[in-house]
């Protein structure tokens, strides 16, 4: 591409750089000048103009970032991705229903790295979206960029990205009580709301007492394809009520503890196949806690090892709740 300032009377046919005012209105960036263009901006006083040319090799900015977008997302319905129209060398990727991202950042990364004027950007790697959720922006920087990159480009971005819908459909809440205090309806509102964000079912209300033997029956006769525990005493080590009650259902405890904060207090585990989770007490907020991390993999079929729970502490520190009984700086 030429880019530069050339006489007015030989920019037609080229891209004006920017904007302009002529003489009866504002030329915007990015016109390819005709005629007309240049007569009104000579009116105006205007001699020369930066203006941007294609060379015979070159791919306009929104032709560009449409082939990019469809090299990312060459299976729509698969993918879960609705792919946007073309604008200022701009396509944005917006997800078709509920789920969460997986994105191959290697992919990413070699393609943000073929050339500088070609440039993806993503939510982070397994963020929650629901339908209409913009997932990525591919953006041309220049009016035209080469061919042969472009064409690289599409070849090591390819299906760099997909959305993972929900696995399941029926999920199960326990809540505990100690002594004769029915816990606050707020933590099942919470938990219904970010359901609800997933798609998801949640069977009846069970409460039951915060007692390991209570807590394991109510276990094997929830019904839900995957077991949440709210608990009314925080659960504080690997052998406290709620993990000893999932090892007493004939389950195993998979991991307890996670550096994400607020959210360490949670384990997770399963029974006969059925994901379980032991919800921190910061899971009665509807704002975003390490649990959320947890649970919407599980849900989406992404299976979870201790280590991908350790993984989590870059990043792991969330804003803080501000109804928390021990905030950070007491």
């Amino acid at each position: 591409m030429i880019f530069g300032a050339v006489p007015l009377a030989e920019a037609e046919g080229a891209v004006l750089a920017h904007s302009m005012k002529a003489s009866s209105a504002r030329v915007p960036k990015g016109t390819v000048l005709a005629a007309t263009h240049l007569q009104d901006l000579a009116a105006a006083g205007h001699e020369t103009l930066v203006v941007a040319r294609l060379e015979p090799n070159d791919v306009d900015e929104n032709t560009a970032a449409q082939r990019v977008a469809h090299a990312l997302v060459p299976q729509p319905l698969q993918q879960g991705l609705r792919i946007s129209g073309a604008g200022a060398g701009r396509v944005n990727l917006y997800a078709t229903g509920p789920g969460i991202v997986d994105i191959s950042g290697d992919k990413v990364a070699a393609l943000n790295s073929v050339d500088p004027m070609i440039t993806l950007a993503t939510v982070p790697h397994w963020h929650r979206v629901e339908a209409d959720t913009m997932v990525a922006t591919i953006k041309i920087i220049s009016y035209a960029v080469p061919q042969e990159a472009v064409d690289k480009v599409c070849r090591v971005g390819c299906a760099a990205l997909h959305v993972i819908p929900p696995a399941l459909s029926l999920v199960s809440l326990i809540e505990t009580q100690v002594g004769s205090d029915t816990p606050s309806p707020k933590g099942r509102a919470a938990m219904v709301g970010r359901m609800d964000r997933l798609g998801l079912q949640m069977s009846s209300r069970v409460v039951v007492l915060h007692d390991t033997t209570a807590i394991a029956k109510a276990i094997t006769e929830a019904p839900g394809e995957i077991v949440f525990i709210l608990t009314a005493s925080a659960t504080s080590d690997p052998r406290d009520v709620a993990p000893d009650a999932l090892r007493a259902a004939g389950g195993q405890v998979e991991a307890y503890g996670m550096p994400v904060d607020p959210g360490n207090l949670l384990f997770f585990g399963d029974v006969n196949g059925r994901p379980v989770i032991g919800l921190p007490g910061c899971a009665r907020s509807p704002a975003l806690n390490g649990a959320d991390w947890v649970l919407e993999r599980l849900i989406c079929g992404v299976p979870l090892t201790q280590t991908d729970i350790s993984a989590m502490g870059v990043g792991g520190l969330l804003k803080e709740i501000p109804t928390r009984p021990r905030p950070r700086d007491g």
